[in-house]
């Protein structure tokens, strides 16, 4: 949700600091702020808007010191303006503290709070708790590591905290639950940060702050970690992979329009390893130990939000049509409220971009209760989710800065086709030709999808010609239907046209009464599965006087012979369709949103990574 940022150390905190949030951005920009401190003055600037607004702010401000946090923000309590916007200073302003995440008792803390003598400023659940900091800092007379320590005993709710002092212009007090915090150590210096794309280009080593954990980065120092219940940690010093490289533009016009055309290479990446091209054997280390219980799981529950959860259902398909194993997909954000049954027997599945979804995170928690087999998907090395689960893959798509999920959602596909075919290898419901023939297939799809991108000026065409849409409909069968879900989203996210995505045999149930010359009709028409179907419901939408946009395969007549407009994409089985069927989809969308002049990477009212209810 939030983006955080700190530094401590011998350089001007400020320079750092402000490169970190725009590089956090695409977590918040609601509004953004700095909190800096030198010769025990504290000095806070905040701004409503983005993180160029706050840099105009405080063009002619003092912006001089070696300690500060800023924060980039993504509102839920409050309304996004510059008294809401963080950092939030102490009554006595001596402290100052960011917050990601949300305080869920803030009101019956602030009531105690009030009758105390704390007066308010904002709305916000955040500056509540640094007015208990203080309160406990005073009255039990403790240092400002142990008052944030015996504050978060009093706390409910999810929190990535960094709080400083205007009397210690040398330590920073980090501590997290839910939300993610990394910290980043250098010679004479620490960064700390939400996630490490701030981080990477000053050092590699890392340190993940654990759940319930508080540190004490003071840069004359070791780091101290402990836990709220007052337990020393040692700090485990992690290795960053990424590169400074992976989360520039390299000369798109957007991160949503990079990240689109680095399909071919993440998938590739993500088989790289896994697929040995001489056997065609399938090797998935992150679930070997866990192999058995799959094979003999009597269904998997898949639990998932947003892009995620389309590439659940997709995964719904591959594990039950290839493996024949029952499956579930949830949304994580119902799962655990409908008091589900899970059992030992059963094996739950978390799909997630970045490990930090609140939703999917709680689903877990209750499977785990429940003694199920916990498994995940995810990109993000080092978050939440990989170290909650029993197992797992990652994607390896690399960095996603682009608040519309695209690479991440092609990669989780092809981690699930890769579980489902050695699943079924294993079982023996896919013949040994069957299964090499598919593999085969698998290996040819970063190609085929450099062939798909190729099409990118004649998609722009088409978007020019649908931009001032006010209304889309999507319609797929099979393993085309998450595909239509997952354009719907897309254009909905940037663009901000309504769009949905439906079964094309559902259309005569409901949304049919709809079309008329003015409804644009995306339909997914490939060859493979139920195409004469499919063509029946395109001449049903023919006779009505939609607008129809076709995703078909290469060299189809039938088709084209309907539709206004036809996107050709090359032959593949119809299991590794999804991979190529989405990538129009997702160009569509991203040249509808420039032409309406939106923020494509950072679309009104969302945020990368969703880490509360």
């Amino acid at each position: 949700m939030c983006g955080i940022v700190g530094y401590v150390g011998g350089q001007q905190a400020y320079p750092i600091i402000v490169k970190g949030l725009h590089r956090l951005e695409y977590r918040g920009y609601d509004s953004a702020g700095i909190a800096i401190t030198t010769d025990k003055q504290l000095n806070i600037y905040k701004q409503a808007g983005k993180v160029s607004d706050l840099e105009d702010f405080v063009k002619d401000k003092n912006v001089k010191g070696n300690i500060g946090i800023g924060h980039t923000r993504w509102a839920t309590h409050g309304v996004p303006n510059q008294l809401n916007a963080h950092p939030h200073k102490s009554g006595d302003s001596n402290l100052a503290l960011i917050h990601n995440g949300i305080i869920e008792n803030y009101d019956s803390l602030k009531k105690a709070l009030i009758k105390r003598g704390h007066v308010f400023e904002s709305e916000t659940d955040t500056e509540v708790l640094v007015h208990l900091i203080e309160e406990i800092k005073k009255n039990e007379k403790v240092n400002l590591f142990e008052a944030v320590r015996l504050a978060l005993n009093e706390v409910i709710g999810a929190y990535a905290i960094l709080v400083i002092d205007k009397e210690n212009n040398e330590e920073i007090i980090a501590a997290r639950k839910g939300s993610p915090l990394v910290i980043g150590i250098g010679k004479g210096e620490y960064f700390v940060a939400s996630d490490a794309t701030p981080i990477v280009e000053y050092t590699r080593n890392v340190v993940y702050l654990e759940d319930e954990q508080i540190a004490r980065i003071n840069k004359k120092e070791a780091l101290e970690i402990k836990t709220i219940s007052n337990i020393i940690k040692t700090p485990y010093i992690d290795e960053l992979e990424l590169s400074l490289e992976a989360i520039e533009k390299e000369g798109f016009e957007h991160f949503m329009l990079k990240e689109i055309f680095e399909q071919p290479k993440c998938i590739l990446d993500t088989m790289r390893g896994r697929i040995n091209a001489k056997t065609g054997e399938i090797t998935l280390g992150g679930i070997l130990d866990y192999e058995k219980k799959i094979l003999n799981a009597e269904r998997i529950i898949i639990v998932a939000c947003g892009t995620s959860w389309h590439a659940g259902l997709i995964g719904e398909y591959l594990f039950e049509d290839l493996a024949r194993i029952s499956v579930e997909v949830e949304y994580a954000s119902e799962f655990r409220y409908r008091n589900p049954i899970i059992t030992e027997k059963d094996v739950v599945l978390a799909i997630s971009q970045s490990g930090e979804t609140a939703d999917t995170m709680a689903a877990l928690e209750l499977a785990k209760q429940k003694g199920a087999t916990i498994l995940g998907i995810c990109n993000v090395v080092g978050s939440s989710i990989p170290r909650l689960t029993d197992a797992g893959s990652y994607t390896h798509a690399g960095p996603e800065i682009g608040v519309a999920s695209t690479k991440a959602f092609t990669t989780q596909v092809v981690v699930l086709t890769l579980m489902a075919l050695r699943i079924a290898k294993e079982k023996g419901t896919l013949t040994n030709t069957e299964y090499r023939q598919i593999i085969t297939e698998l290996e040819l799809i970063p190609k085929k999808v450099e062939k798909v991108l190729e099409l990118d000026d004649l998609i722009k065409e088409i978007a020019a010609e649908f931009k001032d849409a006010t209304n889309f409909l999507y319609l797929g069968r099979g393993y085309n239907f998450p595909v239509a879900l997952e354009g719907a989203l897309k254009l909905k996210e940037i663009s901000y046209i309504h769009a949905e995505g439906y079964p094309a045999a559902e259309m005569k149930h409901g949304p049919i009464a709809l079309i008329d010359e003015h409804m644009p009709i995306v339909v997914l028409a490939t060859r493979k599965g139920n195409y004469e179907k499919v063509v029946s419901n395109i001449q049903e939408v023919k006779a009505r006087g939609g607008r129809l946009i076709a995703i078909v395969t290469e060299g189809d007549k039938t088709v084209k012979e309907l539709a206004d407009y036809c996107i050709e994409i090359p032959a593949c089985f119809e299991e590794l369709m999804p991979l190529l069927s989405i990538i129009p989809l997702q160009l569509l969308s991203y040249h509808i949103a420039v032409m309406r002049n939106c923020n494509v990477d950072q679309p009104r009212n969302l945020a990368k990574s969703v880490t509360v209810e």
